[in-house]
């Protein structure tokens, strides 16, 4: 329904977006004459609106990663990553495939599913990329951070993924080294 105000302008009320307009929008068809046809529209600077316009939703920020500086040694060999280790929420963030290499692990893919499948030895770890719920040897656990693919590379967390192969893990704040033990 269109109620005119001004000889040749109106309101717009029903099908705004159709012509570009926002919801009751204020505005003249063929460049301000009074014909009532639909085949232009021309905005004017005044606006008025019965109806509160929605306010727009910001935008959900990208998650902030920042690169680690962390160096990490299994059973005393320096682990040597070939894209940086990250902090994610607090969280070392390594590469899998290096990591898993460093500690003498298989690592066993399943696209489809999106399920990374590591073993050493008897501890076998179950995760999937963007999940918070990891299997230790078939037995669930939730924890802070989700696998991630940044990059094309896959990011695990360092120590959830030590622990879960069976290892101990000691940091060094004052060193940034990450020693893990098996």
């Amino acid at each position: 329904m269109l109620r005119n105000i001004i000889p040749g302008g109106h309101h717009c009320w029903t099908n705004c977006e159709r012509w570009g307009l926002s919801y009751g929008e204020y505005h003249y068809h063929n460049g301000g004459g009074s014909s009532g046809s639909k085949s232009s529209s021309s905005k004017s600077t005044t606006r008025a609106s019965s109806k509160p316009q929605p306010k727009p939703q910001p935008k959900p920020k990208a998650p902030t990663y920042a690169k680690s500086d962390i160096k990490v040694y299994v059973n005393g060999s320096l682990v040597k990553f070939g894209s940086h280790p990250l902090i994610y929420n607090n969280t070392n963030l390594v590469p899998l495939r290096e990591i898993a290499e460093g500690m003498g692990a298989k690592v066993n893919w399943n696209k489809e599913a999106g399920a990374i499948g590591v073993q050493r030895g008897s501890h076998k770890v179950t995760l999937t990329i963007g999940s918070r719920t990891v299997f230790y040897n078939g037995k669930s656990e939730s924890i802070a951070v989700a696998p991630k693919v940044i990059d094309g590379v896959t990011y695990v967390p360092l120590q959830v993924f030590a622990r879960g192969l069976g290892s101990n893990v000691s940091y060094s704040a004052r060193d940034g080294i990450v020693k893990i033990t098996y």
